[in-house]
């Protein structure tokens, strides 16, 4: 028999083990690999929950910058699992931590919905192809100290201003000496300086606590008539000197919850404010009104009114509509800050409708409570104080707005 055919069939056979086994091999490095890298992926024990536990925005990628794990705050981000990591600066980030080796911390700016947050991205390698990625928001931080920067400068300023006066009376006081009627002219004026600077100096260190973390301590329920009433009251001279007749009315029995002082002094505030800015013999209003569990006070004035693009910046801190009012009526720029603040902290809001030409109206709203047993008999007592009312310049409580 031929010898060569069965030679062709061995050396055939041979061939296609031999190519099984290399196939085999190949599938089984491939496999090794495959193995390996799905090793490095894999998240270190217990990452997943320590993602998922974190109030800040958190993500792991892996060297293609693709998402692999989560926090539920980096979704606000845009930052959804299995999706490619968003924002150039801060896939530079991870890119340098991975040259590094190391950690590396940015502060840049990531859209959040549809505004810019500031925040500061700290990238971190965990294993050879995962880096975790921490994302702290430091918006609010730094428009707190940029607000607190302002206001340490502007208090500066403004304080400049008194205590300059101050030191410039006294030395002409002391020039005026043989001439008593200058002397009492400058003394005049160091007093009604140094009654600025006293003001100054009150009401900073009132917004200051109104601005605190503290939390009001003075709670009780507030009748929102005596808060009216003692803020009208303590405006009745300004308002006499002025000729601004102060007319009261709509809802009366309205209480809510809070420190009576802080709520009469941001009323009396607002009073002050619609006095100073109405014209002579003008009318200021004060109503209260009750809308379902909301008290309403509005304080309007027909003077001169506020542009609207001035608007939102009057219950900024020293700012003023009208500086040169301001300068002849005294005022420090904080009296309308001081209102925005007292009244959230009362879980309120404050709002202004204004036009030029036609005065502004300030409308404050805060949470309505029942009223206190006993509360009824409250009101008699003031029936008696009517006539000191109008005899200091206030209208009676039942005058109409």
């Amino acid at each position: 028999m031929d010898s060569t055919p069965l030679a062709a069939v061995a050396l055939a056979v041979g061939a296609l083990f031999g190519g099984l086994l290399a196939s085999l091999v190949l599938v089984a490095l491939r496999a090794r690999d495959r193995a390996r890298v799905e090793a490095s992926l894999a998240l270190p024990d217990g990452t997943a929950s320590v993602l998922q536990g974190m109030d800040e925005a958190a993500v792991v990628v892996d060297a293609s910058l693709q998402i692999v794990a989560v926090s539920a705050p980096a979704e606000l981000f845009g930052m959804f699992e299995g999706y490619s990591l968003p924002g150039d600066e801060l896939r530079s980030v991870v890119r340098a931590a991975r040259r590094a080796e190391s950690s590396e911390t940015e502060t840049l700016r990531l859209r959040r919905g549809v505004e810019q947050r500031l925040v500061t991205a700290r990238a971190s390698v965990i294993t050879p192809r995962l880096t975790l990625v921490v994302i702290r928001d430091i918006t609010e931080h730094e428009r707190v100290e940029e607000m607190r920067r302002d206001f340490v400068s502007n208090t500066s300023h403004e304080l400049k201003t008194p205590v300059g006066a101050v030191t410039l009376l006294a030395e002409a006081i002391e020039s005026a000496a043989d001439d008593p009627d200058q002397v009492r002219h400058f003394a005049h004026r160091l007093s009604a300086e140094a009654s600025r600077l006293a003001q100054l100096t009150s009401r900073i260190m009132n917004l200051s606590r109104l601005q605190s973390a503290d939390d009001l301590t003075e709670l009780r329920d507030v009748s929102v008539d005596e808060v009216v009433t003692v803020a009208i009251e303590s405006q009745a001279v300004a308002a006499h000197a002025a000729g601004i007749e102060i007319a009261r009315g709509g809802s009366r029995k309205a209480y809510v919850r809070g420190d009576v002082q802080v709520l009469t002094e941001a009323i009396g505030n607002l009073v002050a404010n619609a006095i100073a800015y109405s014209p002579p013999k003008g009318q200021v209003g004060v109503g209260v009104k009750v809308v379902g569990e909301t008290v309403e006070i509005a304080v309007t004035d027909h003077g001169i009114g506020i542009p609207e693009g001035e608007q939102q910046r009057v219950f900024e801190r020293f700012y003023r509509a009208d500086q040169a009012r301001s300068r002849r009526t005294g005022g420090t720029g904080l009296g309308l800050s001081i209102v925005k603040h007292a009244v959230q902290r009362h879980g309120g809001e404050v709002e202004l409708w204004s036009r030029p030409g036609r005065g502004s109206t300030f409308t404050v709203r805060l949470p309505a409570i029942p009223a206190p047993e006993g509360a009824a008999t409250k009101p008699r007592k003031k029936k008696a104080k009517k006539k000191s009312k109008k005899e200091a310049g206030v209208p009676a409580e039942g005058d109409q707005q």
